[in-house]
């Protein structure tokens, strides 16, 4: 497989800039000039450097200050790891402008007939402490509110008590806290976001914000809702590294967040049991290992099989925002945000406890279009895929009709063993586990929720209230690039309808329409298209309910009309993989069939495979459900809500996948 970019670091390497030897004297911004032509030239890899080399042979106090105005100026030129004692450097902010702009004219070598940068801070350092620059007197004479924020930013916590009993005389305590004290810590994430403050002086401020807290702790009411919002954070299953998680932990804690820390290698279910034991409002997953990053896939695979949609943060080294915004965010039902360090994780779950997750906007994006259509140039775009060609060639099998045809009066006995009970229960009518034990859980399932399961669906039998409706239909077809031709007849020389179906921009390229045979092989293929319903009514009682003010009532008619129409999608695909020759393979337990535990697959337009919603158009002029009161919104979804249609491929290999 070889290496890719992301596994490679460059150590770009510096020379001193102390000794005055002129072959040395553009030394440093060669380096930086380095560091931003690998960032150009080679995207993906990472670069690091030896700080503390550029001023080798300088005294300790002229070392404290060029090193910390360097590894700045290589932050900002892109440099991605530092190799630096965090004991001999000062945050860039707390250098004087002059001080900045002398060390920087030693970096860039900006000497004149003059002046030589060098020798003024030979001469006037000379005599300088190292101890003394990083002493930071809290000025007494500033107001004790601005006294408190300094001391957040600079992380003194000599003299801290003096100036809570102070400010305690005036101030309730926890108006110290989310007053002064958070809008310090606001002010250390600005600076650290403009890379003028390094991580483990952010970490000194959040030790003094801990000591701040727990000070004033003692002269605060006890209440439950004094924190801002509460967050669920784990490693992933697997993975042993929490480093990056224990910041967001300190992060967070220390900006008035409570944060539940489960720790490391963590299972799916520990992560949502969690969750729900702690009525959470976010789940934070981290992990440095590339495993880890199709771990976190799965687990919002099973959050989504569950019916689960909470608020999802993911952070860790081998995840890229490009992975989380398109691919993860195309595979969730809920929104899904990527942070790419504790400060952003910050903001994120500030923004999901405002109410505006980020996202929340691609969230509806994809409902509306059907997934997020990001129209930026990939360089790895593949423009002669040969995915095709790499399938293996299936038997194609033989449909017992050409054409459409229209099936009513399915029992609804029959479909209701199709309905998948963990969304329904878990994600339209909402029932957690919180505190409760599982068996605490089982019980309160089989005294109240199955109950209510149960009397649903008897009265949709006998009142008739769902009324399941199937329009189906098989074509010849043959596959043209990216397109699919579909054929009204057999035998016909034209297709009456043309599918265009997206093709993934990386390896290793799959389109639906690679799962049929080709156009060149003369031979064709056979598709089937279904589109599912149970019926108007189903709608229009729910929307009685709603208007009677039955809300309970409502919440669990609808979850129920619109999950008995997904089993009934996943009943008739099973009818039709028969009506093919090969339902023998289907899974054993219909609790498989909703893993995909059977041949082919059955694609949805608006999910992320073949996004684009507006495709329901062809599937409406095949199936003509019009003529049975079904319609098409302006954004083309299917009305009645409790309905579904797909296109449905044969083919062993088809999966679902995302563009």
């Amino acid at each position: 497989m070889g290496m890719r970019p992301s596994d490679l670091f460059f150590d770009t390497l510096t020379f001193t800039l102390g000794s005055g030897d002129e072959e040395f004297r553009k030394s440093a911004v060669e380096t930086l000039n380095g560091i931003r032509l690998i960032k150009k030239n080679l995207p993906g890899v990472y670069t690091s450097l030896g700080v503390s080399n550029v001023s080798f042979g300088l005294n300790p106090a002229t070392r404290f200050i060029l090193n910390s105005v360097f590894l700045h100026l290589a932050i900002d030129a892109g440099l991605d790891g530092a190799i630096v004692h965090a004991g001999k450097i000062l945050p860039y902010y707390k250098i004087e402008a002059g001080e900045r702009k002398l060390f920087e004219d030693l970096i860039y070598d900006h000497r004149r007939d003059d002046y030589d940068p060098l020798t003024v801070i030979l001469e006037n350092y000379a005599d300088k402490k190292a101890g003394s620059l990083k002493k930071l007197a809290i000025d007494l004479n500033l107001p004790v509110e601005e006294r408190l924020k300094k001391r957040i930013i600079d992380g003194q916590k000599s003299g801290l008590d003096k100036d809570l009993d102070a400010a305690l005389e005036k101030y309730p305590a926890l108006d110290i806290i989310n007053i002064f004290l958070l809008d310090g810590m606001k002010i250390v994430g600005e600076l650290f976001g403009k890379g003028e403050m390094q991580l483990p002086f952010v970490l000194q401020s959040a030790e003094t914000m801990k000591a701040a807290v727990s000070y004033l702790e003692p002269h605060m009411e006890k209440s439950a809702g004094q924190s801002k919002g509460k967050i669920v954070l784990a490693t992933v299953k697997g993975d042993v590294h929490d480093i990056g998680k224990n910041l967001v932990d300190i992060i967070l804690t220390n900006n008035g967040y409570g944060v539940v820390n489960l720790g490391i290698k963590q299972p799916i279910d520990s992560i949502l049991q969690g969750f729900e034991m702690n009525q959470a409002d976010a789940i934070g997953m981290s992990g440095l290992l590339v495993k880890s990053t199709i771990v976190m896939r799965e687990n919002l695979e099973v959050m989504n099989e569950r019916g689960l949609m909470p608020p999802v943060i993911l952070g860790g080294a081998a995840l890229t925002r490009k992975y989380v915004e398109q691919d993860l965010a195309n595979i969730y039902h809920g929104p899904v945000s990527y942070a790419k360090d504790a400060f952003d994780g910050l903001r994120l779950l500030s923004d999901i406890m405002a109410g505006k997750t980020a996202g929340e906007k691609l969230l509806k994006s994809s409902k509306e279009t059907g997934g997020a259509k990001l129209d930026e140039p990939d360089e790895n775009l593949i423009e002669h895929p040969h995915f095709a060609d790499s399938l293996e060639s299936a038997v194609i099998p033989k449909p017992p009709f050409w054409g459409r045809r229209v099936v009513q009066g399915i029992p609804l006995k029959a479909i209701y063993p199709y309905i998948n009970t963990s969304a329904l229960f878990r994600g339209q009518w909402g029932f957690k586990h919180g505190k409760k034990s599982q068996d605490e859980f089982a019980q309160i399932e089989r005294e109240t929720i199955l109950p209510v399961f149960e009397k649903l669906q008897a009265k949709a039998e006998r009142e008739q209230i769902l009324q399941p409706l199937v329009i189906y239909g098989y074509y010849e077809c043959q596959s043209r690039g990216d397109e699919l031709l579909i054929f009204g007849k057999p035998g016909d020389s034209v297709p009456v309808e043309i599918l265009n179906f997206p093709r993934q921009k990386k390896p290793p390229g799959r389109c639906i329409s690679d799962y049929f045979r080709s156009a060149e092989s003369g031979e064709r293929d056979v598709v089937a298209f279904h589109l599912v319903t149970v019926g108007e009514k189903a709608s229009a009682y729910t929307q009685a309910l709603f208007a009677g003010n039955q809300y309970q009532e409502y919440l669990y008619w609808h979850g129920f009309g619109v999950e008995t129409a997904e089993g009934l999608a996943e009943y008739w695909h099973a009818q039709i993989r028969k009506e093919l020759g090969f339902g023998d393979e289907d899974s054993s337990e219909i609790r498989g069939l909703f893993k995909q535990q059977y041949r082919g697959s059955r694609y949805s337009f608006g999910y992320p495979a073949c996004p684009d919603l507006s495709d329901q158009q062809v599937i409406f002029r095949l199936l003509r459900p019009e003529e049975f009161g079904l319609s098409l919104t302006e954004e083309f979804q299917i009305v009645p809500e409790q309905s579904t249609s797909a296109i449905i491929v044969h083919h062993p290999q088809a999966k679902y996948f995302s563009v």
